[in-house]
């Protein structure tokens, strides 16, 4: 669920790369390998945020994430990659970890735009413990999605679809049903500034949840960062996000009240090898 932000060197979406910016976005991060050296590219990432943000929601309540992941991709385009983080045990029935695995195909339609077709299955280990302090006990919030983005320049249109329950929102979590077919359509920039080498990142999300339009809200992010070497040492990049959402309060709020969908500024200092 990398809203948090999973790196992206392969400039499709957001990211990670919108550094703390969301979850999901761990597929977005593969590096492409380059068709004049072998044809295979591995590549493995670490970050530490002030916060795990998915979809503009904190999952790890501002305190903390430590975030990492391995990327393999074929100059073909084909990509696999793996990322984990931790998270609040109240944002998931108790889970205190999350696993991504995700793949996919990207295919170069013309110069500077290209389409990317892929999946992201989100793992939670501890499964579907009750809601701390409530009586609330939804599905097991593992969730398959699938996802199309169209990339044209420093611009990214990407659209997610669930196949499963949207992290364990069913009948006895809402009262509603399943949410099946659940959708997050979203609009990324990443654009290099003229000053300073500056990276801008904007982001703007509309998460709808099937069956629960009180569940549904649209996120917004905007950051800025930079790519930067430590000793010779390439490959780091640090930045500040600030995100908000119009998400429901009485929806996104953990069992002690707190209100999950609140703006936040998110700082983070990431290493990609």
């Amino acid at each position: 669920m990398k809203y948090s932000t999973k790196l992206k060197v392969l400039t499709v979406a957001l990211a990670s790369a919108l550094g703390g910016v969301p979850a999901a976005y761990a597929e977005d991060a593969v590096a492409v390998a380059s068709a004049d050296k072998s044809p295979h590219t591995l590549s493995t990432n670490i970050g530490f945020f002030t916060d795990y943000t998915f979809r503009g929601i904190s999952l790890a309540r501002e305190r903390g994430a430590v975030q990492g992941g391995i990327d393999y991709s074929h100059s073909s385009g084909f990509y696999l990659g793996a990322w984990a983080t931790n998270m609040n045990k109240d944002a998931f029935y108790g889970n205190t970890v999350e696993l991504d695995i995700y793949g996919g195909y990207v295919h170069t339609l013309a110069e500077d735009l290209s389409l990317n077709l892929g999946f992201l299955q989100y793992f939670y280990p501890d499964g579907d413990r009750p809601v701390s302090g409530t009586g609330i006990k939804g599905a097991n919030p593992n969730t398959t999605e699938i996802n199309a983005a169209l990339s044209y320049k420093y611009f990214t249109l990407k659209h997610s679809y669930a196949l499963t329950n949207l992290f364990g929102v069913n009948d006895g979590y809402g009262g509603n049903g399943n949410s099946r077919g659940s959708g997050y359509t979203e609009l990324n920039v990443n654009y290099k500034l003229p000053i300073y080498d500056v990276n801008l990142a904007l982001h703007v999300g509309r998460q709808t949840v099937h069956n629960y339009s009180q569940a549904s809200y649209t996120d917004w992010l905007v950051g800025v960062n930079k790519d930067f070497s430590i000793a010779g040492s390439a490959g780091w990049n640090a930045g500040l996000n600030y995100t908000t959402t119009n998400a429901s309060d009485s929806w996104y709020v953990d069992a002690r009240g707190w209100e999950t969908g609140n703006d936040r500024f998110i700082g983070y200092i990431k290493r990609t090898f």
